[in-house]
């Protein structure tokens, strides 16, 4: 019997102090995040706060002047837009890097992954300098020798909105087009031999074979990549939002927006609320998205 008790508890001994960790570092701030959406605290009530109720996610999702809407709506854009660009540029890299008869085709796809393998951080300030400055910005430079006037792009919305969608796909798109390019590797070229036989041209062969086939390897990396775009923060916030060098445009994300709450205009209860309204978005898109790879299984 104490044989049996023992080797019951055991496995839970040993991962109690891993669960112990994920408890302290995990949980209790969620907990703890939760309790604060429900106060009024902010810089001015820091210490003497009080209960308030659902009066933080009212004023989210209920009133259109909060900001916290038309930030969500642009978050979708912003994922929207991403994901079908990064599909479509990364499909049609990876075909012509398939090419056959394609010389230096591993160098080139070496050379798409200088992206991927630099640190992000660097990668966004040096399109911000280098690319995008107004007055010394690649892009600038090329506009005018073309005798086209400079163009302040991160300073309008819907321009520094297209930047940062630029910046996005030159760092995501490495990734992506590695993951199809595997993906068209593993077909088996006597499928298209035979559709060849039959007179079916390339874009028969792309819709009734290449995208079938791909599809169960490129789903789960486009799920992945969709829920990454849409916490996406370190692209909007360095290029237009970050203290000392704020370029004018706005065009908060829903993260962006939560951050401005918690740490520009110190209103932590608020900002709490929002968290927790996009840590529910992204729970209920995990739930279903492991249906559909179960269903898919």
């Amino acid at each position: 019997m104490i044989l049996k008790i023992k080797s019951k508890t055991e496995p839970y001994l040993y991962s109690a102090p891993a669960l112990i960790v994920i408890a302290l570092v995990m949980v209790l701030p969620i907990i703890y995040t939760v309790y604060i959406s429900f106060t009024n605290m902010n810089v001015y009530h820091w210490k003497d706060f009080k209960f308030i109720g659902f009066k933080n996610y009212q004023k989210a999702l209920f009133m259109l002047d909060s900001g916290f809407l038309m930030a969500f709506l642009r978050t979708v854009l912003w994922t929207a837009v991403n994901i079908i660009l990064q599909l479509i540029i990364s499909f049609l890299i990876a075909v012509l890097l398939n090419v056959k008869g394609l010389k230096l085709s591993k160098l080139y796809k070496t050379f798409l992954m200088f992206p991927w393998a630099m640190p992000g951080y660097v990668s966004i300030l040096l399109w911000k300098m280098g690319m995008f400055n107004t007055e010394y910005g690649f892009l600038n430079h090329l506009l005018q020798k073309l005798g086209i006037s400079k163009i302040n792009w991160l300073s309008g919305n819907f321009t520094a909105f297209v930047s940062c969608i630029i910046l996005n796909l030159w760092l995501a798109l490495p990734f992506m087009i590695m993951i199809i390019d595997g993906a068209l590797q593993s077909v088996d070229k006597c499928y298209y031999e035979s559709a060849k036989l039959e007179g079916a041209n390339f874009w028969n062969q792309t819709r009734y074979i290449t995208i079938p086939l791909i599809k169960p390897i490129i789903a789960p990396m486009v799920m992945m990549t969709l829920f990454t775009t849409f916490k996406q923060f370190d692209i909007v916030y360095l290029l237009t939002q970050q203290n000392g060098s704020k370029t004018g445009a706005d065009i908060h994300t829903v993260l962006t927006y939560a951050y401005e709450n918690a740490f520009i205009t110190n209103n932590y209860g608020y900002s709490s609320a929002v968290s927790i309204i996009i840590f529910l978005i992204l729970l209920v898109y995990s739930i279903f998205n492991q249906k559909d790879i179960r269903g898919e299984a």
